[in-house]
């Protein structure tokens, strides 16, 4: 069984093989290992175990992820995109090593996200071609999102909520999923799971940070509505999908 501490060794590793230049190491390492709940990991180890595998066959795709999202972070932050010289209680990746470096370490935890990937076990024949497809899709799908989060005008939410979060969310189950050896069918329950789940998480970080396209009210129904989804999703699978369903259940009544 892997859990998130085998995720932080296996970070460690991968990103150690990433030693010169030095500044960039230490850009991508400053961007991962800045804390964070490893939310997306958690779903990856998790999946392979209620697509019917173990959580070890997923720990390569859920390093992947994660360094997915720390670029996606890194690049939100840059002044031509948030402009957060802080993140996570200290400064942003472009704050500490300059708009140039941070942009790099972006592009570089991208492609090491990927190498992590190809190396992923591979329990039924082309799952591993499957992985890399659909995590390719939902690297473009982020970016779709973020295009569409900065526009000026007239915003389209559902887009932008289901890509710029939703996609990760997905992105971890799928590869998990496959990871684990599991079905057409359990795979699919287990994207909609995420894509419900996702959509519920940012309704939920709208409520906390008070800044809903919808009162609040709405939102909160909304909440409820995609993380019922998310949960019925799970019936029917044939490993433990408890530990999704409760994790789903953490992250729609969090405080922070």
């Amino acid at each position: 069984m892997a859990d998130v501490q085998d995720v932080e060794r296996e970070l460690g590793r991968l990103l150690s093989s990433q030693a010169r230049p030095r500044v960039l190491a230490e850009a991508m390492r400053w961007a991962v290992e800045g804390g964070g709940k490893r939310i997306r990991p958690r779903i990856c180890l998790a999946a392979a175990v209620a697509a019917g595998g173990s959580s070890a066959d997923a720990l390569l795709p859920a390093c992947a992820v994660e360094l997915l999202h720390s670029y996606t972070l890194v690049h939100d932050d840059l002044p031509a995109m948030d402009n957060d010289a802080e993140r996570r209680g200290r400064p942003s990746v472009w704050a500490k090593f300059g708009e140039a470096n941070a942009i790099l370490a972006g592009d570089a935890l991208q492609a090491l996200a990927f190498t992590a990937l190809a190396q992923a076990p591979e329990r039924r024949p082309g799952a591993r071609a499957k992985m890399l497809e659909f995590f390719a899709r939902c690297a473009v799908g982020v970016v779709r999102g973020q295009v569409e989060d900065i526009a000026a005008g007239a915003k389209d939410v559902p887009f932008i909520y289901e890509h710029k979060t939703a996609d990760l969310f997905m992105a971890a189950a799928v590869t998990g999923a496959l990871a684990g050896g599991g079905d057409d069918a359990s795979v699919e329950k287990l994207r909609l799971f995420a894509y419900h789940l996702g959509v519920a998480f940012q309704y939920e970080d709208d409520l906390l940070d008070d800044d809903s396209p919808f009162d609040r009210d709405e939102t909160a129904r909304r909440v409820q509505s995609e993380t019922d989804a998310a949960l019925a999703a799970l019936d029917g699978l044939p490993g433990d999908a408890s530990p999704l369903a409760a994790l789903a259940r953490s992250l729609v009544n969090r405080t922070k």
